[in-house]
């Protein structure tokens, strides 16, 4: 009983080390592009203000007064998407007032200003791509080149018409080029700061992002989730006895097994050396156990790398309300132990009447394969 309760409290530390508290985890790459979108678009509104302020009274003593007009909106807007920004954390109407107010303003500056209204059009053309998603920025830009090239038509001489129209369409084209580049490398590098480089799973950044949406949805709409964790047994004897290159292959392998078994929805996470996390939306906990057994039975019932064999423990969890993500995921992994302690190779479900009661193992699971 003693040396039970001390490899439980070792097992309990274990767990404390595997979720620490939620406010001390580091920005998700999620938060953090979001952040950076934001400051982005926070600056650029800034000093489009800074810049135009003074054109509403420059425009309005030369007597334009429908100019002043619409800069003073410009300006409005402005001021409206920082303060959202800075106090509520929304983007004002998505930003979508600042390409209508910017080619309206340019274009019809260029009209009554001739060359000096037409300087604007440019920043605003690159500044498009910045703060709309990038095929409405496309579109918003091809109308914009679109309408410059008609006032430069009948304001300019033709040489002109055609230098204004081919530069600033090149000046789009390649904000574009730029801003889609961008795009891509932040979608690749939020691929690899979320994904374990060897199997290819989610790793631990966005598992409180994935397990705190599936807690708002059962306490938002009572649509239940659970989630299975998944430990190969007596994994280490295979880096002892064939190396760690083999033992990599084996948690390759295992991946694969484990995602043919998935639905395109369940989210598969490598979160440990040897151990796994399924996350299954619109699974209640029979189902999420019934599929835990499928798993380890394709785990047990053919060898790794020909001739290696192993088995697997495993936990099924259901979400229950009120609890975050830390003590869902605790609820699994104290059940993940109990499988381990009463001879591996079997699936337990985790208690939620009384998470200190150990729960009885599940029937129909074969003996455990030696490790």
């Amino acid at each position: 009983m003693l040396s039970r309760n001390v490899s439980q409290n070792h097992h309990q530390e274990k767990v404390l080390n595997i979720t620490p508290p939620e406010s001390s985890l580091a920005p998700t790459p999620t938060l953090a592009v979001l952040g950076f979108k934001r400051q982005l678009v926070y600056h650029l509104h800034f000093w489009a203000f800074i810049a135009v302020a003074p054109l509403v009274l420059v425009q309005w003593k030369q007597d334009h007064f429908v100019l002043s007009g619409l800069l003073l909106l410009f300006c409005i807007n402005a001021l409206l998407v920082i303060a959202f920004l800075r106090l509520r954390g929304s983007y004002f109407l998505k930003g979508r007032l600042f390409p209508l107010l910017a080619v309206i303003c340019a274009a019809y500056s260029t009209s009554i200003n001739g060359h000096a209204g037409l300087y604007w059009a440019y920043p605003a053309a690159t500044a498009l791509f910045f703060l709309l998603p990038l095929n409405e920025a496309i579109v918003s830009n091809i109308l914009f080149v679109s309408i410059m090239a008609v006032v430069s038509f009948i304001k300019f001489p033709e040489a002109d018409f055609w230098r204004i129209t081919f530069s600033l369409g090149l000046t789009c084209l390649f904000a574009g080029i730029f801003a889609w580049l961008v795009g891509k490398l932040q979608q690749e590098l939020t691929r690899l700061a979320t994904t374990d480089p060897l199997t290819g799973c989610l790793n631990r950044t966005q598992l409180s992002d994935v397990l705190n949406s599936q807690i708002q949805m059962r306490e938002r709409y009572d649509r239940i989730s659970s989630l299975v964790l998944l430990d190969l047994d007596y994994f280490k004897s295979i880096n002892d006895q064939w190396g760690h290159l083999a033992g990599d292959k084996v948690l390759r392998e295992m991946a694969l097994r484990l995602r043919k078994r998935l639905r395109e929805n369940d989210k598969l996470f490598r979160i440990g050396g040897e151990e796994f996390m399924v996350v299954l939306p619109e699974t209640n906990e029979q189902d999420a156990n019934t599929l835990a057994h499928q798993l380890l039975a394709g785990i047990s019932g053919k060898t790794f790398l020909d001739n290696i064999k192993l088995s697997a423990s495993a936990s099924v969890a259901e979400v229950t309300r009120g609890e975050t993500w830390s003590v869902w995921l605790n609820r699994a992994d104290q059940a993940l132990y109990e499988a381990k302690s009463r001879g591996r190779n079997q699936v337990i479900t985790a208690s939620r009447s009384n998470p200190d009661s150990p729960p009885e193992p599940d029937d129909g699971i074969p003996d455990p394969i030696p490790g």
